[in-house]
């Protein structure tokens, strides 16, 4: 090969070499870094799993697998030592409630915060052939649902929390856990500790099924039995993440300030600020309970993970320099991603008690805690650890969502309008109560928010809530438009490696067979040229 060539080929190599540096692409350097690594546990948080660990894959060439097969399960398996982590909404437990035997890891571990959220009550609800978007829900109404006392939509406490509908004569079907679940225990420690008289069965995550109610396993399972047409008439709790995804409406909870709220990121975040945390980052959420900020969604929480500070099991030092990064990546930029996908990013306290727990996990030494390279959203470089930049710009709700004789028609969307009201008995509310109007997100999909609180006409509902004259307020869309988390596969960064790669082959490979110059013989060979 000629010095003329040879020096092309190197110039094409530089170039394309560079051109991967400038799409970000250097996987090959942390494909031979990152060890695959694997973890099971929590429904509740596994839609920003499952979308992290997209993110990372894509971007750095990473393996995270994870099952969510319930946070009991994920537990059992961190015991059992085949997984590397595990992700829990409540500690190891002691005294199991089935009365197994303690539950007592083998190695060492430590409690991560990863994501912030609210536990929701996704429903499923018609009135006049149109869906309530914007039903509200007391705690002991709530609590009765779901211990079977109260079985109809139209009974008189549920009424009164809604005097802007017509609540119909039909059956509540109470969707629960069948599986060990994170969210189980957080729904049934919040009902222990706030409506003890009602719920006197402590912490479960073993939720029992009520008379009349059905029991699905993993959150997708209740979130997809109320999504369903049969699923008409049901609620469940579940993982405010999973009603978005599915494009269904959530309750408004009262709050101790007497206002319905939605669980938001912001609600969330003003509620986290008074947990305490416990020394070994697990939650005391009893004052969040109790808060009497009007903002508050009194069922906020947190999930977290189980990571290793021993090596022992199938869990190694290599592994730990993958599972270092990837929580780093969680509680920074990960949080970017929060809020779209219906959590609420970590505020600043957590994140800094998480770098700790990363500095404890063996191989973890090269993952970044600095928090003024942390592009987190909750907070910016020169905060105190106790501001939360959601929460300090969190709105405060509407007044027609404060517990009264009137009801807002749309959510945090548009602008909420109050529903005039004339009575509260089931058929008796007033003429205009719309039987779907409002919720988060109350205008039609792709049409003018204010289109959703446009009266067209006197309606006249039945003793059932059945539309039989006038057409009523104009439906709303339900809690948001939904998301979904990106497919598993190849991303952009992906596909223009693959390109680079075959352009930078072609000009290593072709120039020898096109070339006359370079078919020919050096000179001294013998050949003819």
């Amino acid at each position: 090969m000629t010095r003329p060539n040879r020096r092309r080929r190197v110039s094409l190599i530089a170039a394309f070499s560079a051109l991967l540096v400038v799409v970000g692409i250097a996987l090959p350097a942390h494909a031979a870094t990152y060890e695959p690594i694997t973890g099971t546990g929590s429904t509740w948080s596994q839609n920003a799993l499952d979308q992290w660990r997209r993110n990372v894959a894509q971007n750095y060439g990473m393996t995270v697998n994870y099952s969510g097969v319930g946070s009991t399960a994920g537990r059992r398996d961190y015991i059992n030592s085949s997984v590397d982590f595990a992700v829990s909404e409540i500690p190891f437990q002691q005294q199991p409630e089935d009365g197994s035997a303690p539950e007592i890891p083998p190695r060492g571990y430590a409690y991560m915060p990863i994501v912030a959220g609210g536990t929701a009550f996704m429903y499923h609800l018609n009135i006049g052939g149109k869906r309530v978007t914007n039903l509200r829900l007391s705690g002991p109404v709530i609590t009765k649902i779901f211990t079977g006392a109260i079985t109809k939509w139209n009974h008189p406490e549920i009424q009164a929390d809604n005097p802007g509908l017509a609540m119909p004569d039909k059956a509540i079907v109470p969707i629960v856990r069948s599986d060990g679940s994170g969210t189980s225990a957080q729904f049934s420690l919040w009902m222990s500790s706030q409506h003890g008289d009602l719920w006197p069965h402590g912490m479960r995550s073993q939720f029992p099924t009520p008379a009349n109610g059905k029991a699905q396993k993993g959150s997708d399972g209740v979130s997809g039995y109320v999504a369903q047409g049969y699923g008409e008439g049901s609620i469940t709790y579940v993982e405010y993440s999973y009603a978005m995804k599915a494009g269904f409406p959530v309750a408004k909870v009262l709050n101790r300030a007497d206002y319905y709220v939605e669980p938001t990121a912001d609600s969330v975040a003003v509620a986290l600020l008074k947990a305490q945390i416990n020394p070994d980052l697990t939650q005391n959420l009893g004052n969040v309970y109790a808060d009497g900020d009007p903002r508050t969604y009194p069922l906020s929480s947190y999930s977290y993970m189980i990571v290793p500070t021993a090596v022992g099991g199938t869990f190694t030092e290599k592994k730990g320099a993958t599972l270092g990064t990837f929580a780093s990546y969680m509680l920074c930029e990960g949080q970017q991603q929060a809020e779209d996908l219906g959590y609420s990013p970590l505020p600043m306290n957590l994140v800094l008690a998480g770098f700790e727990q990363i500095r404890r996990i063996p191989g973890a030494g090269a993952s970044n805690v600095d928090p003024n390279s942390c592009n987190n959203p909750t907070f910016k470089p020169g905060d105190s650890p106790n501001n939360n930049q959601l929460a300090l710009t969190a709105p405060p709700p509407a007044a027609c969502d404060k517990r009264g004789p009137n009801q807002c028609t749309t959510g945090t969307a548009g602008a909420p309008q109050e529903t005039p009201t004339t009575g509260t008995g089931g058929g008796g509310a007033a003429s205009n109560a719309p039987g779907a109007s409002g919720g988060t997100g109350a205008a039609p999909v792709g049409g003018d928010p204010a289109a959703a609180t446009a009266d067209t006409g006197a309606a006249v509902y039945d003793a059932d809530g059945n539309l039989i004259s006038g057409n009523g307020a104009v439906a709303g869309a339900a809690v948001s438009s939904p998301f979904t988390v990106d497919s598993e596969g190849w991303g952009w960064q992906q596909s223009v490696m693959l390109c680079a790669v075959l352009l930078l082959i072609a000009a290593v490979a072709v120039p020898p067979v096109l070339s006359p110059r370079l078919r020919r013989r050096a000179p001294g060979s013998g050949a003819a040229r």
